[in-house]
């Protein structure tokens, strides 16, 4: 069906970059729904899904990337666009409820009750505590007659230390003594400890929100030269922000186009899917993609580092074996000199070790042959760490087929997965881990030319989601998911990674588990 947009309405769509085909597409999407994915098994151990290493494996592969990363451009992708709004929600509910009826807290607020309990444990308590007294408060009076509203505003509210307001990134999450490092920090040591060039360098590029930019700024300026020294290391910083293009927009229950007070149409921003073209703007060789808020303490690091190691030398020798064959197929093509045994062989390594999916070739004339392999042999690759399930909401490792009935490894959400079909409850249930978010890419070829990431994304897998705006409910509409759908026609590697890699900090409490604190 086509809406019927005013002149303005033309003008703004074009200002922001998108086309109105887009925004029609975009419309066809809340009335139709994206299809769900079609699960065929849980990635496991058991069915090479998943790929479980050895000591010795361990060993081989970190080895081999620090053979095979010298002369290569090594980044850090850190997705930290996101406010920490979402971390204190207990507290913003408490501090606009509580009348400081004592007894009651336990029972009707034990979140924040824990937090106060543990406050001086948190990495930012001296800020707060010193932040009370420039404004002539003392923090003790104020928790001795239980006046806790107070002290959680002076931590939340802009005015003061404004931590409801500031991105994850930016928050003191652990001490060291009578130091503190914020997430961006933490992540700034990891950098150092696996991302390092052969020149020393260590490159970091944060995704970041255009109010936040200046904030990001100012605190690197801040930290450079004092992480430059203590590791010997020249830190290269860039931030970029999600693309206006990639913004959606947003309609009301009846699928209507909603619009904001001044009676334009209401955007907004497509999920850490939109971060594709960002992604797709990076020159490096090697790229490993963490979230922000997914850092520890050092004293917990060892663990995270060598497995990103592993990761990164399991990618480079997949990729130094899928580019020979690449540049064999070339001279194959070009002198018409084709080896059946050598076809096979290839083919045996597209379909066991990059588990691609490959129909059967047997009667395929060799040119046409020749050109499929080429074909899936030269993609973006990833090698995805996977933690065993404990419970996380989110993501997790999938045999899937899509809706040309190819059969491939997909990171795959909840929501995309069909809850009222007792089958694909079944697989789900099945699933035995999770996705933390810890990948490793290569999205040049063997020829060097960067890929177009755009090219390989499956757009039938976005989300459709509900948000409220005042009074209102709208549906707003994300993209395909940065490694989800936006890396669906990806080469995709799934390996077992320990627990101890994944210590994400969705609320404010969690930097009160043992992984967070001072060992």
């Amino acid at each position: 069906m086509s809406h019927s947009f005013s002149g303005d309405d033309l003008k703004q769509i074009a200002a922001l970059g998108i086309s109105t085909d887009m925004v029609e597409h975009q419309l066809a999407n809340f009335h139709n729904g994206f299809p769900k994915i079609q699960l065929l098994e849980a990635a496991t151990v058991e069915n090479g899904g998943i790929v479980r290493m050895t000591d010795d494996t361990i060993a081989h592969y970190a080895d081999l990337y620090a053979q095979l990363s010298q002369g290569r451009r090594i980044l850090k992708f850190v997705p930290a666009s996101g406010a920490a709004t979402r971390m204190f929600k207990d507290l913003y509910a408490f501090s606009s409820t509580y009348f400081g009826v004592d007894n009651n807290l336990a029972n009707e607020y034990p979140s924040v009750k824990e937090f106060l309990q543990h406050i001086r444990s948190f990495a930012f308590f001296d800020d707060l505590h010193n932040c009370m007294k420039r404004s002539s408060l003392d923090f003790g009076d104020y928790m001795e007659r239980g006046d806790y509203a107070t002290v959680i505003n002076f931590l939340l509210k802009e005015q003061y230390l404004g931590y409801g307001m500031l991105p994850k990134a930016l928050l003191k999450f652990h001490k060291y003594g009578d130091v503190q490092r914020t997430a961006l920090e933490e992540h700034i040591v990891e950098g150092a400890e696996y991302a390092r060039c052969g020149d020393d360098s260590v490159h970091i590029h944060f995704t970041v929100s255009p109010e936040h930019r200046p904030l990001f700024r100012k605190k690197v300026a801040e930290v450079k030269r004092y992480y430059e020294s203590s590791f010997g290391i020249t830190l290269h910083i860039t931030f970029s922000e999600q693309r206006h293009y990639t913004d959606t927009i947003a309609v009301d229950e009846y699928n209507v186009p909603v619009r904001e007070d001044d009676g334009r149409l209401c955007f907004r921003p497509g999920g850490h899917g939109a971060l594709i073209e960002n992604l797709n703007e990076q020159r490096a060789d090697i790229i490993f993609i963490k979230n922000i808020d997914n850092v520890v303490p050092d004293w917990m690091k060892h663990t995270t580092v060598i497995y990103k190691k592993v990761l990164a030398g399991m990618l480079l020798d997949l990729q130094q074996q899928t580019f020979a064959y690449l540049h064999t197929l070339d001279k194959m093509a070009k002198n018409g000199v084709t080896t059946p045994s050598q076809l096979n062989e290839m083919e045996t390594f597209a379909r066991t070790r990059l588990h691609i999916d490959l129909p059967d070739t047997a009667t395929l004339p060799l040119p046409d042959r020749i050109a499929l392999l080429h074909t899936k042999l030269n993609r973006p690759m990833r090698v995805c760490g996977m933690v065993k399930n404990q419970g996380e909401p989110g993501g997790g490792p999938f045999f899937t087929k899509n809706t040309q009935g190819i059969k491939s490894l997909q990171i795959v959400e909840t929501a995309q997965i069909n809850r009222k079909d007792p089958q694909q409850e079944a697989i789900l249930n099945s699933a035995t881990h999770f996705n933390p978010v810890d990948l490793v890419c290569a999205t040049k070829d063997y020829r060097g030319r960067r890929f177009d990431l755009r090219q390989y994304v499956d757009h039938n897998t976005g989300f459709i989601s509900k948000k409220t705006k005042g009074a209102f409910t709208l549906k707003s509409q994300e993209l395909p998911g940065l490694w989800n759908g936006a890396m669906a026609d990806w080469t995709t590697v799934f390996v077992e990674v320990p627990l101890a890699t994944f210590n994400p900090v969705k609320t404010v409490n969690d930097l009160l588990r043992k992984e967070h604190l001072e060992n």
